[in-house]
Formats: C-alpha cells, structure tokens, sequence
C-alpha cells in the first residue's frame, strides 16, 4: 500500500513537479494533476494511467488568479475521493535589477509563489485536519535563507513560502498532518530559462535532477521533517548562511547575479 493513497500536484507538467508525479504513481498513489498547458499535462497523466494502473486526473488552472485557484481548492476540499498529499510545487522566478523587471511580472510572482500556495494550502489544511491525516509539500528554494540581490522578489517569496510551512508544521503538530518546506538549489529543469537567467557560477556537477529532489522531499516528509535542503552542498550552503555575517552574503550574491543575465 502506497503512503499516500490520492495526491494533488501543480505545476505538474514539467519539472520537479513532473518528478514528483512520476514517483507518487510508481508507488500506486492516485494524481490529481494541475497546471496551465493541458495538453503536456494529458499526455503525462496518459502516460501515467497506462504504466502504473492508476486513476490520474487532470485540472488546467491558473493559479495566479482567485477563479483559477478556486476549482482546485475545492478538489481539495473534496471528501468524496480525498486528497491526502498536496505538493505545492507552481512557481515562476525572475532575475534582474528590482526596477527593470515588468511589474506585472513581478505582481504575477507573488500571486502564484505566494497568494495560490495559501489559497491550496489552507483548502487543504482544513480537509486534512478534518480527517487527522494528510501532508503538504511546499516547495521553496535555497534563496529563502538570505536577501537575493537580482533575484529579490524571487527570494522573498520564498522565505515567505519557507517560514509559513515551519508554523504551519508546529501549529499541525499532533493533529495527523505533516507539513515540509522542500528548499532545492539549482536543479536541471526549464525555471533558469523562463525567469531570464542565462547564466550561473554553479558547475555542472553541482546541479540536482529533479527526481533526487522529489524523492528526498517524500522521504522527509515521511520523517516528519519540516525543512529539508537536498544535496550536500546545499546543506554546506544553508549552513552557511547562518554564520556568514549577512551584508558578505549580499554582496557574494549581488556579485554573482549581476552576471546572471
């Protein structure tokens, strides 16, 4: 029996969010699949159904508005065939100086890495507290652990996403519901692309492939973990920037991300 018999994931068509779909279906979990591009998402929930015999459904929502995010709370909210795992996985990024990023971009941002993470996670919060059983994965980033010069909104977001989910891991505490903050580093998917980043100081042997990140983020859940950085030198990383006095740490990355475009 698989730890998790139904799980919701967005942003599910591509990337970690993809990895994690594959890897909850190898196990015999049943998928609730949420992202913008329906046609990507058919054909991996096809391709899903027809290798691991399980129920794989399919929303196309956008998360970045209340009308999009609204039928996917409700799935949430759904007692009928209940959702016992949430993978908050939608994100976008951007990279550049504050001021020359279009503001709607950066209004999007918040919307989707913020506003529609409380929106699904409160929807799920209170079904699952209501059964004594559930987990949510909210996935934040290694940039939620110091300011992110080039990167600020990007980075603020998720230190808002990282501190919500250790709260909500305390404050659920007891009451059958697991909650983790997934805080990957650079990892190999289309996200560099689509925020504008073209370039990085990061070797390539340091970069994550998004299955490894997906399996140590189930793992820690499964731990009762409430924040888990994957990858050796991350952790290196995250370690870090708790002893590193603050204003060096701006200025090694506002070094690196004024050559990130």
């Amino acid at each position: 029996m698989p730890d998790w018999q139904r799980a919701l994931v967005t942003g599910a068509s591509s990337g970690i969010g993809e990895a994690f779909a594959r890897r909850l279906a190898a196990e015999g979990t049943h998928l609730v699949l949420v992202a913008r591009g329906v046609d990507v998402l058919e054909n991996v929930a096809k391709e899903l159904r027809d290798r691991h015999g399980i129920t794989v459904d399919v929303l196309a929502a956008d998360l970045r508005t209340a009308a999009g995010c609204a039928p996917v709370a409700r799935r949430l909210a759904d007692d009928d065939e209940p959702i016992d795992l949430l993978v908050n996985n939608a994100g976008v990024g951007t990279s550049g100086p504050f001021g020359g990023i279009d503001l709607d971009r950066e209004v999007d941002l918040v919307a989707l890495n913020i506003t529609a993470l409380v929106r699904l996670s409160h929807a799920a919060v209170n079904a699952m507290r209501a059964r004594r059983h559930g987990g949510i994965i909210n996935i934040s980033s290694l940039n939620a652990f110091q300011p992110y010069p080039f990167g600020a909104n990007y980075g603020a977001s998720k230190a808002y996403v990282t501190s919500l989910s250790k709260a909500l891991h305390t404050e659920l505490a007891g009451e059958g519901v697991k909650v983790l903050a997934l805080c990957p580093g650079f990892t190999r998917t289309n996200f560099q692309n689509a925020a504008g980043i073209s370039r990085t100081p990061i070797p390539d042997w340091l970069w994550l492939k998004p299955d490894a990140v997906a399996a140590e983020g189930l793992s820690a859940l499964a731990a009762g973990r409430a924040i888990r950085v994957p990858g050796p030198a991350f952790k290196v990383w995250a370690g870090l920037t708790k002893v590193v006095p603050d204003v060096l740490l701006r200025r090694i990355l506002a070094s690196a991300g004024r050559h990130r475009t």
